[in-house]
């Protein structure tokens, strides 16, 4: 079974994806980290490094690319990226959901390289909402999709309440049951 996960950012879609990998005993793949390392071997953040994505359509071509082709070539695997699920279209589609200040407030404590350094809370916030509409515009000229249309997802869970156990059982329970019953 292959299991893709999207989601809205600050949800927990890196750490549930690895926890759910692990406890299933699949690979974890992150399209997120394949961007990033891309951002940091051309010496830019994340951010730009989707601006740039609006002018050079060849870094989304070769993104894409790869993540189709692991959708073709191997099995059993977690794979977390925005529209993974696009290009893996026979995955078990999940999507993770949080109130965007609970987001961003999660985002805030937590330090990744390839992301600008975080100054304030409402700082971090407006970068999120930038990043979110950039990506947003940035699939749909691509490929024609809207990756936050939770109607493209086999299951949707609020993440805004609960602990990283907790959605990780249900998350466990959910993709156990579909393995049982596709």
């Amino acid at each position: 079974m292959i299991i893709t996960i999207s989601g809205r950012q600050g949800a927990g879609k890196t750490t549930l994806a690895k926890s759910l990998a692990k406890r299933l005993g699949y690979e974890f793949i992150s399209i997120g980290d394949l961007q990033g390392e891309l951002a940091l071997e051309k010496g830019m953040t994340i951010t730009e490094l989707m601006t740039l994505e609006k002018t050079q359509p060849q870094i989304h071509r070769e993104i894409d690319e790869k993540t189709r082709k692991l959708g073709e070539t191997k099995n059993n695997f977690v794979v977390e990226g925005w529209i993974a699920y696009h290009f893996i279209p026979s995955s078990y589609k999940i999507f993770l959901t949080v109130d965007e200040k609970i987001g961003c407030a999660r985002i805030f404590n937590d330090y990744r390289p390839d992301e600008p350094k975080k100054e304030t809370l409402e700082k971090t916030l407006e970068n999120q909402r930038h990043r979110l509409e950039e990506t947003q515009k940035g699939f749909q000229k691509a490929h024609g999709i809207d990756f936050l249309d939770q109607s493209q997802y086999d299951f949707v869970l609020d993440t805004s309440f609960l602990n990283a156990d907790e959605v990780l059982n249900k998350l466990e329970r959910e993709v156990r049951y579909a393995q049982n019953n596709i």
